[in-house]
């Protein structure tokens, strides 16, 4: 009987640190669960921006973000959405926005950077939530991750029991590999700025070839592929306070990322 198990990385495999910056009241929120905020309002987008931190840290503090994406050419990808949000609005939204300032996202990369730059930090990603609703630039958001202790030595057990392991992600694709060298899943096996529907495809499409398809996950956007998996597993490694709706989607609960080389055992 062949298996794969498909993980997410944020908190599944990730130990992630976010930092927020809610632009309409001007505060600062740590520790932010970033799929629940982007779905917590209709009409938001979670957007991954392809720019390098440094490059936004060197930047002119005052100017507009939305001037600064636009001068430099910086493209995006959405990891998810409340509701069906294009791409076309979202170009609209991110290059139009006239109130978030390049120093907005430069005060979420520096305290990512100062909580993290001391661990080996795997991924580190900068972002906004739009909202097509409110017309423009919501939130900027930096995320840090470092490799959960038995991330690694989880991805060795299942690999030597035969188990193929991939990964499905709103990271970006560019950071996701890094993380695959330390944990020694092939590049190949590794899909970045997966939606919601995206991972759900992932999972279908591995179900043609083989017995048992898994799905790691712990956001509400890996709902979808833990519905279509074969088995759903939630962890509440990073965070123990899921939404019931998340909860009612896994077969099984865990506590640490090790336990799911036991679930597989018993299958």
């Amino acid at each position: 009987m062949t298996t794969a198990v498909v993980f997410d990385s944020a908190g599944t495999l990730l130990r992630t640190y976010r930092v927020a910056r809610d632009i309409s009241n001007n505060k600062i929120v740590e520790g932010v669960e970033t799929t629940t905020l982007t779905c917590s309002a209709k009409g938001r987008a979670l957007i991954l921006l392809y720019a390098h931190s440094q490059d936004i840290v060197d930047a002119p503090y005052e100017k507009l973000l939305s001037k600064y994406l636009e001068e430099n050419k910086i493209s995006f990808g959405i990891a998810c959405s409340c509701g069906i949000v294009t791409a076309d609005e979202v170009s609209a939204l991110l290059y139009k926005d006239k109130n978030a300032q390049v120093s907005d996202l430069q005060t979420c990369i520096k305290m990512v950077w100062n909580c993290c730059k001391k661990l080996p930090v795997v991924a580190m990603n900068s972002g906004v939530i739009v909202n097509k609703y409110t017309g423009g630039i919501e939130f900027a958001i930096t995320s840090g991750g470092r490799p959960f202790s038995n991330a690694r030595a989880t991805i060795q057990k299942l690999q030597q029991m035969e188990v193929a392991t991939y990964v499905a992600s709103g990271d970006r694709t560019d950071k996701l590999m890094k993380m695959a060298d330390y944990l020694g899943i092939p590049h190949g096996n590794i899909h970045g700025v997966a939606t919601p529907s995206i991972k759900a495809q992932v999972v279908e499409d591995l179900r043609v070839h083989y017995d048992n398809v898994v799905m790691v996950g712990d956001g509400v956007n890996d709902i979808a592929a833990m519905k279509v998996a074969d088995i759903a597993i939630l962890t509440e490694q990073q965070q123990k306070q899921k939404p019931r709706i998340l909860v009612d989607a896994a077969d099984y609960i865990i506590k640490d990322v090790s336990e799911v080389t036991g679930i597989i055992e018993r299958i």
